[in-house]
């Protein structure tokens, strides 16, 4: 059985005031919780500031992106070394966003996932279709092709300390989310794909989570699906009750 894994993607969102008090909220909210493994995701400029709270406490940070470089000159960018020296643990990579204002191909989020192993931080690989690809059943190969391109070149033992999620981009911020059932589909191809190229081990240990919309009237229904090993939460990380009845998820 995996630990789950619930994130929290803060996005372009709060000051460091701001980010300072949701995480002292959640502190208590989530006091002696240690069956979920949390992780939230704050933007740049309050990372170092947040280390110091989240220290002795079950929430972990993450980044949200990171440049493959390990340094140079790269205006504007920052490096997986960085980013473990202010205490990340986790940084998303190949987010849907990112692809489309920023034009990253899988070639990039396979860069960024090699700089981030290198030094020891553990990557969330986003990968997910647009509703015109669904609608035209290409959510498969357009998930696994992702999948593939961002972790080409990796060996079973790089593999074990990626975090997959599959966000539909038509579910990110819109208010829809893939059913259960839905998400699950494309998650049990995920694993097969991760059997077929990486072996048994890997396809157990990956944690594969599902983001969209992700709630708290949805989030029971979501794990209680066999493949779903966490979620990638986006506006609900905001408010930390909210976010803290995502951890403290019920099975059903």
């Amino acid at each position: 059985m995996h630990k789950p894994l619930i994130a929290g993607n803060w996005k372009m969102h709060t000051t460091i005031q701001e980010g300072v008090e949701l995480v002292i909220k959640l502190r208590e909210l989530l006091r002696g919780m240690d069956a979920v493994e949390v992780v939230i995701a704050p933007p740049f400029t309050s990372i170092y500031h947040l280390h110091f709270l989240v220290a002795d406490s079950p929430i972990e940070l993450a980044a949200q992106d990171v440049f493959w470089e390990e340094s140079g000159a790269y205006t504007g960018e920052i490096s997986a070394k960085m980013l473990r020296d202010v205490g990340c643990e986790y940084v998303i990579v190949g987010h849907s966003e990112r692809r489309r204002y920023f034009a990253e191909t899988d070639e990039d989020v396979n860069r960024k996932v090699m700089a981030l192993l290198k030094v020891g931080l553990k990557p969330i690989v986003c990968v997910g279709e647009t509703l015109e690809e669904r609608e035209r059943g290409r959510t498969i190969r357009i998930v696994t092709g992702q999948l593939k391109g961002a972790l080409r070149g990796l060996g079973p033992g790089g593999i074990k300390d990626v975090v997959v999620a599959y966000e539909p981009v038509w579910a990110i911020g819109t208010g829809r989310n893939a059913t259960p059932e839905q998400a699950e589909e494309v998650h049990n191809t995920m694993r097969e794909l991760l059997y077929e190229e990486f072996g048994m081990d890997a396809a157990q240990d990956v944690r594969i989570i599902y983001g969209g919309s992700v709630k708290p009237d949805n989030i029971d229904s979501l794990m209680a699906q066999p493949n779903i090993d966490g979620t990638l939460v986006g506006g609900a990380s905001l408010k930390a009750e909210d976010f803290a009845r995502i951890v403290q998820f019920r099975h059903v």
